[in-house]
């Protein structure tokens, strides 16, 4: 009999975790409470409860090309970061292409997860769903957590001093739907992740004020990077990869300094990070640079203490006074249908072998997916952990007793945190991000799926410069070993095509004509004929 696999929740990793238990010729069965796939990514106007909240005016941070399942790029003419409805029809159309939709049961909450009383021989899982008011249990032998970490808000109110007498409204940014909230208010944004900056800057156009409250600054890059391309196209190669791992601490680190000021300087607009040797996650937005430079937003530090109707900040003795607060102070890392004692989390920091595994388990066969926030695109990365656990619960079983394994039984990590903290990743959630290409060619190595330059170099060595400088692009991971895709060498060779396709409407005439490539040539050979002869 096929092993039976519960996979909890149909977001982008359990779509994603389903279509991998297929290929391993395993029998999936997702759970969604919702009636509908798509998770975050699936846009509500009402928040609903124990699921994601987002705006309607969310966009991709990352770009379609790396973005995309491995095997499955997006259409040429959908825009390069895409709009969430977009992001919402991609995942629709991998859904019905690789016959997912059958394997869902929409509607259905997963109420618990317990170890069977053989366990430790079966590895078997007692899980207990609630459909229509009627609770059912189910005997699975393998357990893929898919609900991800976005959908129990942290408010710690008590860092706040003084917030139980402010007479004026505040919210956490999971509540937030529209800017009309902000008309013509003078308004604080607590908090500058990505939704924090996004606010604020939608806020601004409505608001008579705007000021975001930092107490650490971020580094914000623009989604347009080098030349117009898309960042990530430009940032995750497996040059720059190699240059930002090899180079000395202090090096790599002033090099994404200068990296990042490139655009505006951030010390000039209060964003520099206040410790310049331990850099965060960046922040992803076209805007804000402008806004601040136009006086809509203001930079503020932390916050001091609240009043009534104001706010006195670190450092700034005067009060300013405010309407509404937002806080944008993230998620916490909750899996209420689990045991504590299965999935171990302290200080938003789980305890779980390569983020996956946990660690104390006699047998793996749990695994939580998507528990990872990646400097780059989350799609193919919990795609890659997929196909990992998969092979993992079919019986390829990861060495329990081998010193990287038992090392992280004790600290609970993936990579060190001196590996960690050359690129972006020390924040307050520091130990779930990572460098997703050191990760994923990681992972990709278990399976047997990590390309190999070398050898590429020898075969196609037009796709071997491709691989080597160009984008580290999904499909990368589908040249060879199990799961290999035959469109995956194209796919690599016109990705370029794709992300250029629907920037380009509008073609002038004469650049069709080969008139200008050959009064180039014709120039290049005339100047290399006065090189020679001394003209």
């Amino acid at each position: 009999a096929r092993m039976r696999v519960a996979v909890v929740g149909a977001g982008v990793s359990g779509l994603t975790a389903t279509k991998c238990c297929l290929d391993e010729g395993l029998k999936p069965t997702c759970f969604e409470q919702s009636q509908d796939i798509g998770g975050l990514w699936r846009y509500t106007e009402h928040v609903e409860a124990r699921r994601p909240s987002l705006y309607p005016s969310v966009i991709s941070n990352t770009s379609k090309e790396m973005s995309a399942f491995s095997d499955f790029p997006y259409p040429e003419d959908f825009p390069v970061f895409l709009p969430n409805a977009q992001l919402l029809d991609y995942l629709r159309r991998y859904a019905k292409h690789f016959g997912l939709l059958e394997h869902i049961r929409f509607g259905t909450t997963v109420v618990s997860i317990r170890k069977q009383p053989d366990f430790a021989t079966t590895g078997q899982w007692d899980v207990v769903t609630e459909a229509d008011g009627k609770q059912t249990s189910h005997v699975f032998d393998a357990v893929m957590v898919c609900s991800g970490n976005f959908h129990e808000p942290s408010l710690p109110l008590h860092c706040f001093p003084g917030i139980e007498k402010f007479q004026g409204q505040y919210f956490h940014s999971r509540q937030y739907k529209h800017p009309d909230v902000f008309q013509g208010k003078r308004v604080l944004v607590v908090g500058m992740g990505n939704s924090g900056v996004d606010i604020a800057v939608e806020a601004s156009r409505v608001a008579r004020k705007v000021t975001i409250s930092t107490g650490r600054g971020s580094w914000v890059l623009s989604r347009v990077f080098d030349h117009g391309y898309p960042w990530d196209m430009v940032f995750n190669t497996r040059l720059m990869s190699l240059i930002r791992n090899s180079l000395p601490g202090p090096l790599s680190r002033g090099l994404i300094n200068f990296r990042v000021n490139q655009w505006f300087n951030h010390e000039n607009y209060g964003l520099q990070r206040e410790k310049s040797c331990l850099v965060r996650e960046p922040v992803l937005n076209d805007d804000l640079p402008s806004y601040i430079l136009t006086g809509r937003v203001t930079i503020k530090p932390g916050v001091k203490e609240f009043k009534d109707n104001s706010v006195i900040f670190h450092n700034c003795p005067e009060e300013e006074p405010i309407d509404i607060i937002v806080f944008c102070t993230g998620y916490n890392v909750s899996f209420p249908f689990l045991e504590e004692a299965i999935v171990k989390v302290e200080n938003k920091h789980a305890s779980l072998y390569k983020y996956i595994f946990p660690t104390h388990l006699q047998r793996p066969t749990l695994a939580v997916l998507g528990l990872i926030r990646p400097l780059g695109a989350i799609m193919p990365v919990v795609e890659m952990q997929a196909r990992w656990v998969t092979r993992v619960f079919k019986g390829k079983r990861p060495n329990m007793s081998s010193p990287p394994y038992q090392n992280a039984v004790q600290t609970g990590l993936v990579f060190s945190v001196h590996q960690m903290q050359f690129q972006f990743g020390l924040s307050y959630d520091e130990v779930l991000k990572t460098d997703c290409l050191v990760y994923m060619d990681q992972l990709a190595s278990f399976i047997g799926a990590k390309p190999s330059v070398l050898g590429l170099l020898c075969r196609d060595p037009q796709l071997a410069l491709r691989v080597f400088f160009g984008p580290c692009s999904p499909y990368q991971y589908r040249l060879e070993g199990p799961g290999c895709w035959e469109g995956a060498r194209q796919a690599i060779l016109t990705q370029w095509d794709r992300t250029l396709k629907p920037t380009r409407q509008r073609v002038p005439a004469e650049s069709s004509s080969s008139c200008p490539s050959l009064l180039t040539v014709m120039g290049l050979l005339l100047l290399l004929a006065a090189v020679v002869f001394g003209f």
